[in-house]
């Protein structure tokens, strides 16, 4: 998408999302900016009547593996990266994101899966994508690091100089602890992916933990380190006791993602660290693997980002229904959760907010009282959905 400054625009008649309320008014554009928020409708000649819609800034979203069902539509089948890559922009664009940080895996539980066949091609594309134009949304780089994979340092390794990496993240996915605490989950999650047999699961758990013992320790150290010294934003991944936010907090981690009980999110939050939890489990009510609710986190003060993760409408969507649901939060405090604060976590200080001077990412939104309905995206002044 070209990225000419725009002209003039004028939206009117619009209930305005800010940081901190949200009021009936008009949001000036000029050159690509946010120009001027005034309260009270506008009889502005050419001006976007939003007919009482809600007007937000685009939404930020820091971890999605979306593209990956883009890559591989069905098992075996492997699709042109450069054709996913957009059909995946198209997504998560007319979900309301203008900035979405691509979670790319670097490494995997599963010799020879998909992700680890299309990483160098998923990166490409996206990097080919977002230098060429041809994007809705800003793509940045999100490297996920399987800690227990005996070869990551060589996978991560590859792409270090990539201009794109902002965000790495330092997983571990052995059954018994973080997010597979309950081994019946684990066995429930991989055995329905993978088609594995009773006898095939045991030998695939025993060489997952073998694995774990051997390497995540010290990958997790080196890569962190590497992060630290290349100004990289670390995030821990499935954090579930003190112990583990103890350990992210000495390697410097920024943010905790989907910590699976409310003792390692409060202790999260206790060492400065932001807390992200997925939009899918706000939409059903829960974690699918057995683990604390978003919602919950919510009620305890302990929510601070929301990811779309693998469903990129349940962004925008688990922001209204933190507001209108039973929690009843503020509608400017939960869209902060997919727009200004995953935008200050990953150091973006030009978007996030409808403020002048800030770009102008917006999307309009109806309030239907079921599922909200996108309305118009626009990126930087121009619109892209």
């Amino acid at each position: 998408m070209n990225r000419e400054p725009s002209q003039d625009l004028v939206f009117r008649n619009a209930r305005v999302v800010t940081r901190n309320e949200v009021f009936h008014g008009t949001v000036c554009v000029r050159d690509g900016l946010l120009a001027d928020l005034a309260r009270g409708d506008s009889a502005v000649a050419g001006a976007i009547d939003c007919e009482g819609d809600h007007l937000l800034p685009g939404l930020v979203e820091l971890h999605t593996d979306n593209l990956e069902k883009h890559m591989t539509p069905r098992p075996k089948v492997r699709w042109n990266p450069a054709a996913a890559a957009m059909a995946h922009d198209a997504q998560m664009a007319s979900a309301g994101v203008t900035t979405v940080f691509d979670a790319i895996a670097c490494g995997d539980v599963m010799d020879g899966s998909a992700r680890l066949a299309n990483l160098e091609a998923m990166v490409a594309a996206i990097g080919n994508g977002q230098a060429d134009g041809h994007f809705r949304a800003e793509h940045r780089l999100h490297l996920r690091c399987e800690v227990a994979c005996a070869n990551i340092l060589e996978l991560f390794g590859a792409f270090l100089d990539d201009p794109l990496v902002r965000i790495v993240s330092l997983m571990d996915h052995t059954p018994g602890q973080r997010q597979f605490v309950r081994e019946d989950k684990y066995r429930e999650y991989y055995m329905g992916k993978y088609g594995l047999s009773p006898a095939e699961m045991a030998e695939f758990t025993a060489r997952q933990q073998a694995a774990s013992a051997l390497h995540s320790a010290k990958h997790r150290r080196i890569i962190a380190e590497i992060c630290r010294g290349r100004g990289f934003i670390v995030a821990s991944h499935d954090d579930a006791t003190l112990e583990h936010v103890e350990e992210a907090r000495g390697l410097g981690t920024h943010f905790s993602e989907f910590p699976t009980t409310l003792e390692a999110a409060r202790a999260a939050r206790a060492e400065g660290m932001k807390v992200l939890m997925g939009a899918p489990n706000v939409v059903r009510g829960g974690s699918h693997s057995g683990n604390i609710s978003a919602a919950e986190l919510a009620a305890e003060g302990c929510l601070d980002l929301l990811s779309s993760d693998y469903v990129p409408i349940s962004l925008m969507h688990a922001a209204f229904l933190l507001h209108r649901g039973p929690l009843g939060l503020p509608l400017h405090e939960t869209v902060a959760m997919v727009s200004a604060s995953p935008a200050e976590t990953a150091g973006l200080d030009d978007r996030g907010r409808i403020e002048p001077g800030r770009r102008a990412d917006l999307v309009r939104v109806r309030d239907t009282g079921d599922v909200p309905v996108i309305r118009g995206v626009w990126r930087q002044g121009r619109q892209v959905a």
